[in-house]
């Protein structure tokens, strides 16, 4: 095979290589392009407000998140990210002891079955009773509100993450279409300055073997 013949082969193979990632890369871009206004489009409706820096209570300070946002105006995924993890599970935790909804379930019917039958038995602690499932059914209201919350916001990070590989994907896809279409003019530019007789690693002649014997 002939050196020219070889160089526009490889060339030309990777001309299409390099139009097929370029491709890639403008489809992973697309989709880069639509997470990232999708998600600011969504968090911007929430009108979610971080708190200013002087309004933060001490435990909230010790949280880097709070104190880099301070003030802002949620537009992230990583902004949503920080609010979920530090703001709102922070308060979860203050609201009762760290205790989910589900957690809260099982004492919430205790309490429901002891109030019904201190009133069945005009039991004088009925009242004692009530009050502590009116702040026990409060609580598990604001925690399953908070959780809601926390989860929505936590699935925007995730989506705004799917927004970020697809971006550095596109530009790992951009930068191996640039590799491959300079390496493919170097090879055009080889092939056009190489002689056409020039072969491909050419097969050297067995030696005269008259002129060995002799």
């Amino acid at each position: 095979m002939k050196r020219r013949t070889l160089d526009l082969m490889f060339s030309l193979g990777g001309v299409a290589i390099a139009i097929l990632l370029t491709v890639a890369g403008l489809v992973l871009s697309a989709n880069a392009n639509f997470a990232n206004t999708y998600v600011a489009d969504q968090l911007t409706q929430q009108n979610i407000t971080f708190k200013t820096l002087d309004t933060l209570t001490p435990e909230e300070r010790e949280q880097p998140g709070l104190v880099e946002y301070a003030g802002q105006k949620m537009t992230t995924g990583k902004q949503a990210e920080v609010y979920a993890n530090e703001f709102i599970g922070l308060h979860l935790k203050n609201t009762a002891g760290g205790k989910t909804y589900a957690d809260l379930g099982v004492p919430q019917a205790q309490l429901r079955t002891q109030v019904a039958e201190a009133a069945k038995n005009n039991d004088p602690n009925l009242a004692a009773l009530q009050q502590q499932l009116a702040d026990v059914t409060a609580q598990r209201e604001t925690v399953f509100k908070g959780e809601t919350l926390r989860g929505l916001l936590l699935t925007t990070y995730g989506f705004s993450e799917f927004g970020v590989k697809a971006g550095q994907a596109a530009l790992v896809a951009y930068l191996a279409a640039l590799v491959l279409a300079l390496l493919s003019i170097a090879g055009f530019i080889h092939a056009f300055t190489t002689p056409r007789t020039v072969a491909f690693a050419p097969v050297e002649g067995a030696p005269n073997r008259e002129r060995i014997d002799a």
